[in-house]
């Protein structure tokens, strides 16, 4: 649960931007999208890897470049 202080005189408009600030932060979609199914720790482990390759082909590339 999300708690945001409003001061008084605040402009609601920056109330609600500290409010989506904070939703972002604390990844609360990304733990709802990801709990929507299961996903084998065998699944989750490759495609960790095949991201790691992903970057590190991205930063040789950057460095040879």
């Amino acid at each position: 649960m999300l708690i945001i202080p409003v001061k008084d005189g605040e402009n609601i408009d920056r109330a609600l931007k500290r409010y989506k600030r904070k939703f972002d932060r604390t990844k609360t979609m990304k733990n709802l999208r990801n709990r929507k199914q299961f996903n084998k720790p065998s699944v989750e482990n490759r495609a960790q890897i095949i991201k790691a390759r992903y970057v590190q082909k991205l930063r040789t590339a950057e460095e040879q470049g």
